[in-house]
């Protein structure tokens, strides 16, 4: 918005005063918000900072202690320059000590050969000032409009995303708070690279404000949400410090985005939206079992003295790259399936969207039925309504474990959702699996977030990490196939895509680099494990 001390020298009426750059040459970069004409020695303390100071010297002293001071307090007060006109007090040059105090704070310090007078050289920055918060003004302005049209419209979180990258030229990722990937425009950057472990990296950045520019990551961040309940962060990648017109780029798609989810919430049925406070609180264990209770009961689903089981239903042509990109469009079409097929299957259940990739239920049975039948009862329900929904897509079905108490049904709605992740790395024809389907990648799942799992899959393939992230190599790829196939060498290297001298080599290296025996039973469980846990933290 402002114009930079190097741009006040391009000015005709400072060029024509013979201007010379004589120290702190490194902050001419500093942007100008206004300039001051000041002929005492001890203005600092009416200064506010930005200024860009205009003096003859004439009440300046001559001690080299007091110039050095009168620096040191320009500086301190945030003065971006000084500019001395060599006429009235000092001819041919300054006095050293200015000159040295100057370099020291990086002071841009300037001089003027000839006599300039002074409210001229005000006008011409000022009007440079002008006309750069004009521009400013009327690119916001553009892009206010072109955001409100965007919401006007209801434009889908792909759609803004798309015109943020375009406007910006920045790649951007929505994000939900738990770092799972909604939506990202990579703004024709490699996609792969731009979401590679990007949970890992988006945990590490913090920030205070709503919106807040990250320096060590390169990322401007904002919170989008609404009504005081936020959601989930719009991030643009900035490697250096973004533009007036990009942090407004991003508050206004934040802001969009916001109505959005709103909108789309307010487009589903009252009953979802009952049935989701209570999956909500249940999952916050905010609300008392009393209360909870007390509710369920009232929109039909009795939760006392009873068996109560977690279903997490999820689209399935979500990838592993992609986890969370349905939309809320998607994911309320798919409640409103998984209520009708729990209607169906007269399984009384709260059923609800609580997150931004999966359809969540509480089925409520009596102690006397066979949870096995309800569940493939209930599950063929639920295929067949997702088939035959407004957008139709195939869903993973995945159940917690079976529980009796209303203070246990958080546990079980957590296991779905971690069964249901679990699984769509391993999808195959089962009706809807459970923990015991996933396995040991189920196990994994549920100790993801522990620091010990993760500690133990950094010491066992960090050296191999390290080494493909070296040499470009695929070593981590050949141990996957070798694990993936029991340790049955020929079938992991037809699957690898080589041939057997090739890829026998490549486990060599890889023995090689892990200091390790792949004949050794214990040392393949250990990788086999370590692999798992890469790909799920992955």
């Amino acid at each position: 918005m402002y114009p930079t001390v190097a741009d006040v020298l391009t000015l005709p009426v400072i060029r024509q005063g013979m201007a010379t750059v004589v120290a702190g040459a490194n902050g001419l970069d500093r942007k100008v918000r206004w300039v001051h004409i000041a002929e005492i020695a001890d203005i600092a303390p009416l200064l506010g900072g930005g200024e860009l100071v205009l003096t003859t010297g004439i009440a300046l002293p001559d001690d080299p202690a007091a110039l050095s001071k009168y620096v040191g307090e320009l500086a301190a007060a945030g003065v971006v320059g000084v500019v001395v006109e060599l006429v009235r007090h000092w001819h041919r040059e300054l006095p050293a000590a200015l000159v040295e105090a100057a370099d020291a704070h990086e002071l841009p310090l300037i001089t003027l050969s000839r006599e300039t007078r002074f409210v001229a050289v005000t006008e011409a920055v000022v009007g440079l000032i002008v006309t750069a918060q004009v521009a400013e003004l009327r690119a916001a302005e553009r892009v206010h409009e072109t955001f409100t049209a965007l919401t006007v419209a209801g434009a889908e979180p792909a759609e803004v995303l798309r015109e943020v990258a375009r406007a910006s030229g920045l790649p951007v990722v929505l994000e939900t708070l738990g770092h799972d990937v909604l939506a990202y425009d990579a703004a024709g950057t490699d996609p792969r690279e731009l979401v590679a472990d990007w949970a890992a990296r988006s945990r590490a950045v913090t920030v205070d404000a709503r919106t807040s520019y990250h320096a060590e990551a390169g990322w401007l961040v904002t919170v989008v949400g609404a009504r005081g309940n936020d959601w989930g962060r719009l991030v643009l990648v900035c490697p250096v410090e973004p533009q007036h017109r990009q942090v407004v780029i991003a508050e206004r798609a934040a802001s969009a985005l916001a109505v959005h989810r709103l909108v789309a919430r307010d487009r589903e049925s009252l009953e979802r939206h009952a049935h989701r406070t209570l999956l909500t609180e249940l999952l916050g264990s905010t609300t008392t079992a009393a209360d909870i209770a007390a509710r369920a009961s009232a929109l039909g689903v009795p939760l006392q003295r009873r068996q109560l089981l977690g279903i997490s239903v999820r689209p399935s042509t979500a990838t592993a790259v992609r986890p969370s990109m349905a939309t809320q469009e998607v994911l309320r079409d798919l409640a409103e399936a998984t209520a009708l097929a729990a209607r169906r299957a007269r399984v009384a259940a709260l059923v609800g969207v609580v997150d931004d990739i999966s359809v969540r239920a509480l089925l409520s049975l009596t102690p006397q039925a066979d949870a096995d039948a309800v569940l493939r009862r209930l599950s063929k329900e639920i295929h067949q309504a997702a088939a035959s929904a407004p957008k139709a897509l195939p869903v993973i079905v995945a159940v917690g474990t079976t529980v009796e108490e209303i203070s246990d049904a958080r546990r079980t709605l957590i296991e779905a959702a971690h069964v249901a992740k679990a699984s769509l790395r391993t999808p195959d024809d089962r009706q809807y699996h459970r923990l015991d389907d996933v396995r040991l990648r189920g196990l994994l799942h549920l100790l993801a977030d522990d620091d010990r799992v993760t500690a133990f899959a950094a010491r066992e393939l960090g050296p191999l990490l390290s080494r493909d992230a070296t040499h470009g190599s695929r070593l981590l790829d050949a141990l996957r196939h070798f694990c993936a196939h029991g340790g049955n060498k020929s079938a992991a290297a037809s699957a690898a895509h080589m041939s057997r001298t090739a890829y026998y080599q490549q486990l060599a290296r890889v023995e090689q680099v892990l200091g390790v025996s792949l004949d050794d039973p214990d040392s393949v469980l250990s990788l086999h494990v370590a692999l798992l846990v890469h790909e799920i933290n992955g």
